[in-house]
């Protein structure tokens, strides 16, 4: 593990400048999609909770109207629908909304993956990851807890998932979870919005 962080940073960076570069096609046409669907930004800045609990504001695609507060989670919206744009609703099934977040990774603030970054109002959720040591380690794009259940996770048990990376994090593990992301992507599992949420889900817009 100790050997492993230096040469994680430089495949962040050299995966996300290499992502960005070949995605640059994909991500120019989803910003006209989103600026044709509905007004306002076309990148969406929320503040986020990073290593060692500092703060950092993260980038994500615009999903709902820009009249709605950007604080909220998802899950604590009695109707979610009527917030969601329609280019939204098939950003967040298809998680492509996260894109931006290459960004995050490049600058440091992120990794392609670690813990899902919190709320910076989600205590609960941040002290639950104090018990297990995840707010230690840099947050990701993806990560363990995401492969094993994401939104219908309650906070209990998505921080202790998270303690765990934090101390088994490898290269073999981020393989893992990485292309186990892909698939659980390509088959929209474990993505739940609206009031049915267990946890404070982390999209808001």
């Amino acid at each position: 593990m100790k050997m492993y962080p230096p040469v994680k940073r430089i495949l962040d960076i050299f995966l996300s400048f290499c992502a960005l570069l070949i995605l640059l096609p994909i991500l120019l046409t989803i910003a006209i999609f989103i600026k044709v669907d509905s007004r306002g930004p076309v990148i969406f800045k929320q503040k986020r909770i990073g290593k060692a609990k500092s703060s950092f504001y993260i980038y994500k695609f615009r999903t709902m109207r820009s009249d709605m507060q950007n604080d909220i989670p998802t899950h604590l919206l009695q109707n979610p629908d009527l917030y969601i744009t329609k280019v939204g609703k098939f950003l967040r099934k298809t998680s492509l909304d996260e894109l931006p977040q290459l960004i995050n990774i490049l600058k440091g603030e992120m990794s392609i993956v670690g813990p899902r970054p919190a709320l910076w109002n989600q205590y609960d959720l941040i002290a639950e990851r104090d018990k297990y040591g995840a707010n230690d380690v840099t947050p990701g794009l993806t990560g363990w807890a995401q492969i094993n259940g994401r939104d219908e996770l309650p906070i209990t048990v998505k921080a202790e998932l998270d303690g765990y990376y934090a101390k088994n994090i490898s290269f073999l593990m981020d393989v893992k979870i990485f292309f186990m992301t892909i698939f659980n992507v390509a088959t929209a599992q474990g993505v739940v919005e609206g009031s049915k949420q267990n946890i404070f889900g982390n999209k808001s817009m």
